[in-house]
């Protein structure tokens, strides 16, 4: 029977909140076990540092404990700890040596000089530096630096090594040597590892355990495999490399759909029916001539990567239609006789809507407004002039107060602007539209503003109760630096493009069909932790 590993690190709810109120950890637990390489791996600002921290002694927790061999450690000095840590920028002491950099802890514990001789040597002989020993530490290189770094802090015999960055200084090629270095390090120490990286790769290539972080949060734990071919979420399938995350629905056990057909693939314990994620690889995708692909498209794009083609396959364009934007910057008018000020704005209306018309809702249609020039208070739009008829067209809409301060705006009576896609069986619908300079300039979310003021949807052509989202907003204009003038808005469904990690080479344009087996596929529950 194998024998069982031993829990040395237990994070139990950890919090940790600074005195601005940010909440940098937001109870994190998590067990670590004997002469294990683990590699805290996120984006900056995830909170990778500050838990590393914590287990150092260089910060308190808020709240939570942290267990060493099964004693809470929150109050032992670093000193005390059996931890070491090794950080970006080495914190080597330029006046020594590589023997008396090495040797400095071993010194200050007051050891006898033959066994600090001992220890000192062997650890050159670890980080491939014998013979460096009377170097000043100024004439090294970067790597060697680095390992000279590692030397000193494993010289103590620690449990435990934290690793904070420690290759983020390094070039491309000193980092890939170093991280095969390091793992080789830690496999003949045989103490635990725990390795601090915004990089995935690194993280990839060491690890015999990887915990995804996010938000103050652990998103996933698991082997390198693990965490690179069954993501649990979106947020780890995007940021441990290269993905294709689409839409789909589970039918049953082992049978998936996305893009309106099914496939086999090996996910269970779902839902009947449940929305759902599928996750493929780039390199689980294969190119192939368009009659024997299991999805077909058109290539987008290639890049030559030495190896493989980067390439881009577009299965779906999406539904997508195309509005003019007339932006006005149109100034009140003043009645200074009667101490008023009136403003409008022209709009557009639907063929079939100019036949529902009512005061009320032109002035809407119109943002019109009266107010005292004065106080500022709002004054009452006494009359509204129009005439406007179910016919494309233009036409004069005037406002006016009980004072006789009046404005005249012109609308415009066009044909419903739809698009229809018999291919995806959908319909998408958007008007053309008036703003103002300050309405563009002041919107917090432009996109969803656009939408609105565009009156744009889309729906099934299967079932109309069905709305489809619309997913793009496109235009060719700096909002912040908007001027009067027309601009064009596109408003487009949900579109499909696969990354393929191709060995041979596709022509731009080219139609091609895609192929994978059904292990390629992975299937993720949607609204995972983010």
């Amino acid at each position: 029977m194998a024998e069982e590993v031993k829990k040395l690190i237990q994070f139990k709810n950890i919090v940790k909140s600074f005195e601005d109120g940010q909440v940098v950890l937001k109870g994190v637990s998590l067990d670590i076990y004997e002469n294990e390489f683990v590699t805290l791996l996120g984006p900056s600002g995830c909170g990778k540092t500050t838990l590393l921290r914590i287990l150092g002694g260089f910060l308190q927790p808020t709240e939570g404990k942290v267990l060493f061999d099964g004693e809470d450690i929150v109050n032992v000095p670093p000193y005390k700890r059996e931890i070491n840590t090794v950080f970006q920028k080495y914190a080597l002491f330029p006046h020594m040596n590589v023997y008396d950099n090495i040797a400095f802890g071993l010194t200050i514990k007051k050891e006898p000089k033959d066994v600090i001789e001992q220890k000192v040597l062997r650890m050159l002989r670890l980080v491939n530096l014998e013979g460096y020993a009377k170097r000043n530490v100024t004439e090294l290189s970067g790597g060697q630096q680095q390992r000279i770094a590692i030397a000193r802090a494993l010289v103590n015999e620690p449990s435990v090594l934290l690793l904070d960055e420690p290759l983020g200084a390094l070039d491309l090629k000193l980092r890939k040597e170093m991280q095969h270095e390091l793992k080789s390090i830690q496999q003949e120490v045989g103490i635990t590892f725990i390795f601090v990286t915004h990089d995935q790769e690194e993280a990839l290539t060491m690890s015999d355990k990887i915990v995804v972080m996010n938000a103050g949060e652990i998103q996933q734990i698991g082997t390198p495999t693990e965490i690179y071919r069954r993501p649990v979420n979106e947020f780890v399938a995007n940021f441990i490399g290269e993905t294709n995350i689409i839409d789909g629905v589970m039918l049953e056990d082992d049978l998936v759909v996305f893009e309106d057909k099914r496939f086999p693939c090996s996910a269970r314990g779902f839902e009947k029916n449940e929305k759902v994620d599928v996750v493929i690889r780039p390199e689980h995708l294969d190119i192939v001539p368009r009659d024997q692909g299991m999805l077909k498209g058109v290539v987008k794009s290639q890049l030559f990567k030495g190896m493989h083609y980067d390439t881009v396959v577009e299965t779906r364009a999406g539904t997508s239609i195309t509005v003019k934007m007339q932006v006005s910057q149109d100034k009140p008018v003043i009645n200074a006789e009667a101490g008023e000020k009136i403003s409008a704005s022209g709009f557009l209306l639907d063929v079939e809507d100019a036949g529902e018309l009512t005061d009320a809702k032109v002035i809407a249609l119109a943002s019109a407004e009266a107010w005292d020039a004065e106080t500022e208070e709002s004054v009452s739009i006494k009359t509204v002039e129009y005439d406007i008829r179910p016919e494309t067209g233009e036409y004069s809409v005037t406002f006016s107060t009980a004072a006789g301060t009046s404005i005249t705006v012109r609308a415009l009576v066009v044909q419903e602007n739809r698009v229809e896609s018999t291919v995806y069986q959908e319909e998408i619908y958007a008007m053309n539209f008036f703003k103002k300079v300050e309405d563009i300039q002041e919107s917090i979310a432009l996109d969803t503003d656009l939408k609105m003021w565009a009156t744009a949807s889309a729906w099934s052509l299967e079932d109309e109760n069905e709305q489809v989202e619309i997913t793009d907003v496109k235009y060719d204009f700096d909002p912040e630096t908007i001027t009067p003038g027309v601009y064009e808005v596109t408003f487009a469904t949900e579109g499909y493009e696969y990354k393929v990690s191709a060995t041979r080479a596709a022509e731009e344009g080219s139609e091609v069909g895609l192929i994978f087996r059904p292990e390629d596929i992975h299937v993720m529950r949607k609204g995972g932790r983010r």
